[in-house]
């Protein structure tokens, strides 16, 4: 049994987003579930003051918060799909810097398969944790549509396991354009 790994329940599902973070040798994806979780859009990012902001693409609204995903503890009983990515120490602290906003939690007592000694899944840090969307969310196409196209990729009914354990989006979803850009090498620029 390999030592660590990430459960990865949104963008760290696409290879290409961690290849991005972690180089070519990043390992593939393979599709997983954890129990006792729930995915939801309640990862909040202040969009005029984070690391990168956008504003609408073409004639949009302005908006002041970006949503993202985040795993919440639930009802025993429900589970959420993803993927197990293998790590090594140096591959998970390049992972707590992408995921800025996020604490990494250990949850390998609710991954199944269990293949690691240890798994980590990243959890909204309680500054970025949202219950309710705030007035002027959105949700950005290119973060909604690269997790989309990642579920499409682990496997047959993981795309319609990720749409049924996360529900619709809250907020408008947009297409953004990146206007400041002060994103660490290797994170995210196109959400």
């Amino acid at each position: 049994m390999s030592r660590l790994a990430v459960f990865g329940y949104a963008s760290l599902v696409n290879r290409d987003s961690v290849a991005a973070t972690l180089g070519a040798s990043a390992a593939e994806p393979v599709a997983a579930r954890l129990s006792g979780w729930r995915r939801r859009w309640s990862l909040v990012r202040d969009n005029h003051s984070a690391e990168k902001g956008f504003e609408p693409a073409g004639d949009g609204e302005p908006f002041d918060w970006c949503l993202g995903l985040n795993i919440e503890r639930a009802e025993t009983g429900d589970w959420l799909n993803g993927a197990l990515i293998e790590l090594d120490d140096g591959a998970l602290a390049r992972l707590r810097l992408r995921e800025l906003r996020y604490d990494a939690v250990d949850v390998t007592a609710d991954v199944d398969p269990l293949l690691f000694k240890q798994v980590f899944a990243f959890r909204a840090k309680a500054e970025n944790f949202a219950a309710t969307p705030p007035p002027r969310s959105v949700i950005l196409a290119t973060y909604l549509e690269a997790c989309e196209r990642a579920f499409t990729a682990l496997g047959p009914g993981e795309l319609e396991a990720f749409r049924a354990t996360t529900g619709p989006p809250p907020a408008p979803v947009i297409e953004g354009r990146l206007v400041r850009d002060e994103v660490p090498k290797g994170n995210p620029r196109a959400w």
